[in-house]
């Protein structure tokens, strides 16, 4: 799932780019920048150090209290809270601090290189969730085939209330849709991206980072085997499964957050996922009406992939951050330097009747 050029406009895989580091001050003009020495090793081995201890500081703040209860008994939950908030709070420090130790200057103040910025936040929000919607279209029908509520009823209870209050008042309704997607969006996506994007460009980083993330999940091992919530062997087996579609879910979140330059959508989508659980198909093979259950399974995926690029066009959000793939020269600049080609300015993104198409920019170049 690799990050495509937004439509008459370089996205996140070229753009101008300031003169490479090291690159000599005395360069003819219109040479284009000096071939990258990609900055050496140094700031791509400080990046990956720095999401892995990011990783392991979110993980390791759910077993400071050392507890015996069980991961869902509320007073757990309670104090799982404090520690995630603290880590999450202070995990953009992690992201200012390897700036400053690798000299990586991008052209951008620190939250909006989070996803935390205002422009274009109305369709960042929605058409991602539109997006996720429509891939569990065959659940979603499977649940209005199977709930005896009528649709008029459930949206009466969606405007109840009484209803949300309920909610926040179950711990694990806030951990499973408030806490855990805000925190690990924020930790797996909005800081670690940004440090991993220079070094890796775009479409590696969609795959790398979502690794952290699944990993993350091998924690729930632990817990299984302390209370015997199975075999060794089973246990193992549901933690490869997890790990399998954490880390799908967490490269279509990346694949977001990078399209975007938000981190609402993210959010969003991970909640309304983890309020879904895993698709069903087996109850689906099963069900009564399965004829007509099935293909609502498959156009569902068809249409996910026909309007995932169109839904997460970054000229829809104010134009998505955008930065060079290497902490040197972008590929494409050295491509035209060694034809002898001067290169020339970038496309401008096109303008839309509703929506400002003012671009972001973010060059990860001193």
């Amino acid at each position: 799932m690799a990050v495509s050029e937004a439509a008459g406009g370089s996205s996140w895989a070229a753009g101008r780019a300031g003169p490479a580091p090291g690159a000599a001050s005395g360069a003819a003009p219109g040479s284009g920048p000096a071939p990258a020495a990609a900055a050496g090793p140094g700031p791509c081995w400080a990046a990956v150090l720095a999401c892995l201890s990011l990783a392991c500081s979110y993980v390791g703040s759910l077993y400071v209290w050392g507890s015996p209860l069980p991961r869902d008994h509320p007073s757990v939950i309670k104090r799982r809270f404090t520690s995630v908030l603290v880590v999450s709070g202070l995990s953009p420090a992690f992201v200012w601090l390897w700036k400053e130790l690798t000299g990586v200057k991008p052209d951008t103040p620190l939250p909006a290189l989070l996803g935390l910025r205002l422009e274009g936040l109305v369709p960042a929000t929605l058409l991602p969730l539109l997006l996720t919607m429509i891939l569990f279209l065959g659940p979603l029908i499977q649940l209005s085939m199977d709930c005896p509520w009528r649709w008029l009823d459930g949206v009466r209870v969606a405007f109840d209330p009484r209803f949300w209050a309920l909610c926040l008042g179950d711990v694990r309704w806030l951990r499973n849709q408030v806490v855990a997607p805000l925190t690990e969006e924020l930790v797996f996506r909005a800081c670690m991206l940004p440090m991993l994007v220079p070094c890796t460009g775009p479409g590696p980083a969609v795959l790398a980072c979502p690794l952290f993330f699944g990993v993350a999940h091998f924690h729930h091992v632990i817990e299984q085997l302390r209370f015997r919530q199975g075999s060794v062997s089973s246990i193992f087996m549901s933690a490869a499964f997890q790990f399998s579609y954490t880390a799908v879910f967490g490269a279509y979140t990346a694949f977001i957050f990078l399209r975007t330059g938000h981190l609402a959508g993210p959010v969003l989508c991970h909640s309304f996922c983890n309020s879904m659980g895993f698709p069903a198909v087996g109850a689906a093979l099963e069900h009564p009406r399965r004829r007509a259950l099935l293909p609502c399974y498959l156009l569902g995926v068809l249409l996910f992939l026909l309007l995932l690029h169109p839904l997460t066009e970054p000229a829809f959000f104010g134009g998505a951050p955008v930065c060079a793939p290497r902490l040197g020269a972008p590929p494409r600049l050295l491509l035209t330097r060694a034809r002898g080609a001067r290169p020339g300015p970038p496309t401008p993104p096109p303008r839309l009747r509703f929506y400002r198409c003012r671009r972001t920019e973010l060059y990860f170049c001193d």
